[in-house]
């Protein structure tokens, strides 16, 4: 059991960071759209923490995605 929350740990919930940047933007961008310090941002983009679902579905909306495609294992569609 402890093995498997380990690795749940270290497992990359989200893409934040990578749909960031395949959309030219940046941390400190998102950070100042959605009213949160970038050390926030940055926790998410590091999976160090995770936005909340409402967070996240307004992240999609500032770049243009479809929620699921901010998360592991999500459709594209």
């Amino acid at each position: 059991m402890k093995d498997k929350l380990k690795r749940m740990e270290f497992q990359k919930i989200n893409r934040i960071k990578v749909v960031l940047a395949e959309n030219g933007k940046t941390g400190k961008w998102l950070a100042e759209q959605v009213g949160k310090n970038e050390a926030t941002v940055s926790r998410w983009c590091s999976n160090k923490m995770q936005p909340s679902l409402d967070m996240l579905v307004r992240i999609a909306e500032l770049l243009n995605v479809n929620p699921r495609q901010l998360i592991n294992g999500g459709n594209k569609d």
